[in-house]
Parts: structure tokens; C-alpha cells; sequence
């Protein structure tokens, strides 16, 4: 085995992910025990030990994936590579000792992003979060559509309610805004209904629309985007095994022909 192969083993091995997880997971931790006063003062020395050690690996990590390609341009071909990069050269730029030591800081957090990539099955959603993208928009535009219904109809009956919260447009926006995440959303309700009985009408039927039917079609689109990841694996697990089928045809034929050859010569 080349020296090549190792590094391409060691790049897709499993204990090389879980190794990666791991060590972002208590980096995740050092950044959470840094907020707190005490323990930052009381352990300085051990928290930036840290610090420089996940540096050192993250680099480490990044170079085991360059060398692993055949070619060096192919490593910045995968998106995924390409925010590795990024979030690893960002996160090493000199601004401790500038004028920009809290964007410094605050640029660190984003190392546990690097989570996303070192578990498989995280860039999977993510992958599959992406390609839903289209769907969610079209639906966000509907929702928005019924919102701005319901908005105009809300100002134009509620605008004189004491509470304010239908006085105009925006305002009327942000409230259904909240009937929607169920804050208190009966106190409104009640409300309008002080001096409109029939208002409740307009709330539920909000509250089915809005709430129940758009929350079941964004759950519709992202289990559909799961079914066809799902398909796409058995479709790649499928085609594997037929190469696989079609190899070990390869070398029962080969080895007919050997016993063949055997028979002949004897």
C-alpha cells in the first residue's frame, strides 16, 4: 500500500471523523467555560492551550484532505472543502493583538461549524436542507400572500382597538406574527372580540391556515427531500453491488477458461 492510500484511508476512515467530532464538541466546550469569569481566570494558561491545540489539529485536518487528492485544485471543487477553508484560514488571521480582537473572538465560534462537515450524515441535511430550498421559498411566498391578506383585513377592522397592535400595515404583520407562535394569542383574540363577537372567525381560521396547514407542507417538503436522499443511497448502494456482481462475473469466466486451458494441456 502507497503512502498515498493511507492518507486517502485515514482522510475516509471512521475514527478520523469521530476523532474530528470530538474534539470540536470540547472545543465547543472551551468556548461555553471562556464566558465564565472564573473559570477563564482560574484555568487561562489550560484554555489557551486548547485553543492553540484545536488550531494546530484543524490545520492538520485540512492538510490530510489536500494531500489526498490526486489533484490539488480537486480539493476546492467540493463546497464543503471550500467552507473548511475558509472558516480554518479565518479563524487563523493575526487580530488578537489589532483593533479587531472581539471580531477575533467572535470569528473562533465559528469553528464548531466545522461540525457540519465532519459527520457525514449532518451534510446529508444539510445537503438535503439545500434542495429544499426552492419548495420552502415558494411556500414562504404563499404564506407571505395570506399574511398580507390578513394584515390589510386585521388594520382595516382593529385599528381602533386600545392595545395598538393593528394601527397599521407592519404593525398588523408583527401581531399575526405572534397569533402565529402562539403567544398569547387568545389575549388578542379576546380583544377584538370585545368589540367584534364574530373576530374569532378571523383568528382560527388564521391560526388552521397559517399554523397548521403551512407547518404541515414545510414538514411535506423536507420529508420528500429525505425519501429522495434515501432513494438516491439505494440507487448508488445498487449500482456498487451490480459492479460488484459484474467483477466477480468477470472472474468466474476468467477462471472457466483457466480450467479449460488446464484440461486441454492435460
Amino acid at each position: 500500500m502507497t503512502t498515498m492510500q493511507k492518507i486517502e484511508q485515514v482522510r475516509d476512515a471512521k475514527w478520523f471523523s469521530n476523532l474530528t467530532t470530538f474534539i470540536i464538541l470540547a472545543y465547543a466546550s472551551v468556548l461555553g467555560f471562556k464566558t465564565i469569569d472564573a473559570v477563564e481566570t482560574n484555568y487561562s494558561i489550560f484554555l489557551q492551550f486548547a485553543d492553540y491545540f484545536v488550531t494546530v489539529y484543524f490545520i492538520f485536518e485540512i492538510a490530510i484532505k489536500m494531500v489526498a487528492e490526486k489533484k490539488f485544485v480537486n480539493f476546492f471543487k467540493s463546497g464543503w472543502n471550500v467552507f473548511d477553508f475558509v472558516i480554518v484560514v479565518i479563524t487563523l488571521l493575526p487580530l488578537e493583538q489589532s483593533g479587531f480582537a472581539a471580531i477575533a473572538r467572535m470569528l473562533r465560534v465559528f469553528r464548531v461549524l466545522r461540525l457540519f462537515t465532519a459527520r457525514p450524515e449532518l451534510k446529508k441535511i444539510i445537503d438535503m436542507l439545500i434542495k429544499a430550498i426552492p419548495s420552502i421559498i415558494d411556500i414562504v411566498i404563499l404564506m407571505f400572500i395570506i399574511f398580507y391578506i390578513y394584515a390589510i383585513i386585521g388594520n382595516f377592522y382593529f385599528h381602533d382597538l386600545p392595545s395598538g397592535l393593528w394601527n397599521d400595515f407592519l404593525v398588523s404583520m408583527l401581531t399575526l406574527f405572534r397569533v402565529l407562535t402562539f403567544e398569547d394569542w387568545t389575549d388578542v383574540m379576546y380583544e377584538a372580540m370585545e368589540v367584534y363577537p364574530m373576530a374569532w372567525i378571523y383568528f382560527v381560521s388564521f391560526v388552521i391556515i397559517a399554523a397548521f396547514v403551512f407547518f404541515n407542507l414545510f414538514v411535506a417538503v423536507i420529508i420528500g427531500e429525505m425519501q429522495k436522499l434515501q432513494e438516491a443511497d439505494m440507487k448508488e448502494e445498487l449500482h456498487e453491488d451490480h459492479l460488484k456482481l459484474d467483477i466477480l462475473l468477470q472472474e468466474i469466466k476468467s477462471l472457466r477458461e483457466e480450467v479449460k486451458d488446464l484440461k486441454k494441456s492435460e
